[in-house]
């Protein structure tokens, strides 16, 4: 009597209907989704591997990625950094060709014109050139545009070529001061540091714009450079115009020569510091070479 009930109030399903809690029938009747999904993880052995979330696998990729890609690889399309890549190359080849015009012509009027300010700003120029030329190597390969490892190699050669200047331009500032050397003035000197702030100033805006966008330390480090080279060129411009009218202060000069030398000595320091390991913590991913 009591199977001929249980049979007439829980049918046997049909063979080729699949039962959708077959493993959570409690007294019959299914168990909730949550209380399924409950049970299902208190099932997990101990020797069962522990599965990682959605924001979980996100850092495990970005970890990877991060070893031999640059962040400008998940920001940009292909044909997108491809672009800004052109751009790069187009502002450093411009760069060359000014900088290596102002330099010559500040070497010019530093000797001529005993500058501290104008030989530090020319020997800048110079290290701008060859910055610029590294930046031009950096993005010389196409498929190595989001390069980590090609990067930070750009950044340790940047980082040397800043300290070898800053030297240079040191030993020159300090031995006007030791010598008292004063500057003089003329307007070709005027000429010279109001065209070279100006010019350096724009290619500062648009290489930080461009090493903003594709992530490039180098770049920066090549704006960078070029912002130091304006700040110089206007220091020459305004320690002469004090000199004219206080012969006192002949020391301007000299001075901001060896605050700016200081400045490039401490951001190669820096420079070398930080990127140093990175090369040497991707040198086994270099994916685009």
């Amino acid at each position: 009597m009591t199977d001929q009930v249980t049979q007439e109030s829980y049918p046997v399903p049909d063979p080729t209907v699949v039962d959708p809690c077959p493993a959570t029938v409690r007294n019959g009747q299914c168990a909730p989704d949550g209380f399924t999904n409950h049970n299902h993880q208190q099932a997990k052995t101990p020797t069962e591997p522990e599965s990682f979330t959605v924001g979980q696998e996100m850092k495990i990729t970005d970890t990877v990625e991060g070893e031999g890609l640059l962040e400008s690889s998940m920001r940009l399309k292909p044909h997108e950094a491809q672009n800004y890549r052109k751009k790069a190359l187009w502002v450093s080849w411009l760069s060359i060709v000014v900088t290596l015009i102002l330099a010559v012509a500040a070497f010019t009027v530093s000797f001529m014109r005993h500058s501290a300010s104008a030989f530090g700003f020319a020997f800048d120029a110079t290290l701008d050139v060859m910055s610029s030329a590294i930046v031009l190597w950096r993005y010389s390969n196409a498929a190595a545009v989001h390069s980590a490892h090609r990067e930070y190699i750009a950044c340790v050669v940047l980082g040397v070529v800043f300290v070898l200047s800053s030297i240079c331009i040191l030993g020159k500032a300090i031995h006007d001061l030791a010598t008292r050397m004063p500057p003089k003035v003329d307007d070709f000197l005027f000429s010279v540091s109001i065209v070279s702030g100006l010019t350096c100033a724009v290619l500062a805006v648009a290489k930080f714009m461009l090493g903003r966008v594709l992530t490039s330390r180098a770049l920066i480090t090549d704006g960078f450079n070029s912002l130091v080279g304006a700040i110089m060129g206007f220091s020459i411009l305004i320690s002469a115009e004090v000199f004219k009218h206080h012969t006192d202060v002949w020391f301007l000069d000299a001075t901001i020569g060896v605050l700016m030398g200081l400045i490039i000595l401490a951001y190669g320091v820096k420079l070398l510091k930080d990127m140093v390991p990175r090369v040497r913590q991707t040198r086994n991913y270099e994916r685009f070479e």
